[in-house]
């Protein structure tokens, strides 16, 4: 395909495998690349919120000041892990798939949740977006913002969908791998747990809690609203052209996480995080052709 075929008239005139080879075509330019912005990202973020403990501890940083950094890390923590969930960094069998595992692991740290777990579920996502009862994340489905915010912390008390929806994928799937990612979900969470109640009994709690838990909870909000709420809402239609919506955040892209654009994730996985931007205006013509929800972009 040429260059003039993304003329919107001359799409209109193309068959869907036709299109469909041109959006192969293009998105192929953007991907094969090693994300090396978001492996540095994963590691210098799960650095510095590390780093946050002893210098609050030992008098070195104000805990107000460390409250806003562990805050930012643990909102941060999450993206660089979600491009090793789709070996982009790494696939099996390349020189780079350690470096691949070893983002995809660490980095989830401060939120607590591990890579193996995320990784399958987040592959259930994407086979599933919006299915009302096979989709993980189906949970963040709400009318509008407010109600995503009343739901989710509704959704993160005890018997909430919040808690539960990944470990229910997780038993449906029922593979080796499955089995080992609710253990290690359950080691993290016990961890995670015993350093609470370390730190509340040796006199440390106020620290524990505006290091760790709160910045958790913030982060779990801002998380699930920008990479799951506002991209798929309003969550009601299925199929690879209309599950995913383009939309203008009123924090930009940078402060949506790059989200703006994640339709382009979900047509193309492999595609790097950094580079859904420049993605999607490429393909612009082409998913318009296809009747992509893109609102305000």
């Amino acid at each position: 395909m040429t260059a003039p075929a993304l003329d919107p008239v001359t799409l209109k005139t193309l068959s869907s495998q036709d299109l469909m080879r041109l959006e192969s075509e293009i998105a192929r330019q953007f991907s094969g690349m090693v994300p090396w912005g978001s492996v540095a990202w994963g590691l210098c973020n799960l650095v510095v919120w590390l780093s946050l403990w002893p210098l609050v501890l030992f008098g070195h940083l104000p805990l107000w000041a460390a409250f806003p950094i562990a805050t930012l890390n643990v909102m941060l923590s999450y993206l660089p892990s979600h491009e090793a969930q789709h070996d982009i960094i790494g696939r099996p069998g390349e020189p780079l798939r350690w470096l691949n595992e070893l983002v995809g692991h660490v980095s989830t740290l401060p939120l607590v949740l591990p890579y193996r777990m995320l990784k399958l579920t987040h592959l259930e996502h994407h086979k599933h977006t919006n299915h009302s009862e096979l989709d993980p994340d189906i949970h963040t489905r709400a009318a509008s913002a407010w109600a995503f915010l009343v739901g989710s912390l509704r959704n993160r008390q005890p018997g909430g969908q919040a808690q539960t929806s990944y470990a229910t994928t997780l038993q449906r799937l029922g593979t080796p791998q499955a089995r080992l990612a609710m253990l290690e979900a359950l080691g993290l969470q016990l961890t995670y747990l015993a350093v609470l109640f370390a730190c509340a009994l040796t006199g440390h709690a106020l620290e524990a809690a505006l290091i760790w838990w709160l910045p958790r909870h913030i982060a779990a909000t801002y998380i699930g609203f920008y990479l799951s709420w506002a991209p798929h809402h309003p969550a009601l239609e299925t199929g690879r052209y209309r599950d995913t919506r383009g939309f203008r955040s009123l924090v930009g892209n940078i402060g949506s996480m790059g989200m703006q654009f994640h339709v382009i994730h979900h047509l193309h996985p492999r595609i790097p995080l950094m580079k859904t931007p420049a993605a999607f205006y490429a393909l612009r013509p082409v998913l318009e052709a296809r009747n992509c929800p893109i609102e305000g972009l």
